[in-house]
């Protein structure tokens, strides 16, 4: 049974990279180019937020909420912050481009990322930690939905970052 607090049960699910947004900023070669999901895990849930995150202004819109609402949406006792997918079997996405989106988000940039973007208020964003299962025989979207379910059950509620299901 998959407990998403556990970095063993990750892995043994078929997570791997388990990369911060640091390292990931400052090497992404190992992103695997290939279809799948990945979580943001957040090492440090004790972590803060901060009223202007470092998120981009994608078509002009302000990815950033009030402070009062990251902490109603907060999940208690949760290393995972957010569930996501990458790409789909007939597209061209894959994780390395849908990841380097993420990322390029993060760093103030106009990308068109807008789904998870509530992770870039968390003051210790740079410290948040990818992880990505490929998933070349099973469409990536399926699998991201099941993940939200099981977590779900565990936790009653979306991932912190997660706005629909």
């Amino acid at each position: 049974m998959l407990d998403f607090n556990s970095i063993d049960s990750l892995k043994a699910e078929g997570f791997a990279g388990f990369a911060s947004v640091a390292e990931l900023w400052q090497d992404h070669s190992r992103i695997p180019r290939e279809v799948g999901v990945y979580l943001v895990l957040n090492p440090n849930p004790g972590a803060g937020f901060i009223a202007r995150g470092v998120g981009g202004f994608f078509k002009g819109k302000d990815p950033n909420v009030p402070v009062e609402e990251l902490k109603k949406r907060l999940v208690q006792n949760s290393l995972v912050v957010y569930i996501g997918k990458a790409g789909s079997t007939g597209g061209k996405a894959t994780l390395y481009s849908r990841l380097i989106q993420y990322l390029k988000f993060g760093q103030g940039r106009n990308i068109g990322h807008w789904g998870g973007r509530h992770i870039w208020q968390l003051d210790n964003h740079r410290d948040l930690v990818f992880c990505w299962k490929p998933t070349p025989e099973e469409e990536p979207r399926n699998v991201e939905r099941r993940l939200i379910e099981f977590y779900k059950t565990q936790f009653g509620r979306l991932p912190f970052a997660n706005l629909s299901s």
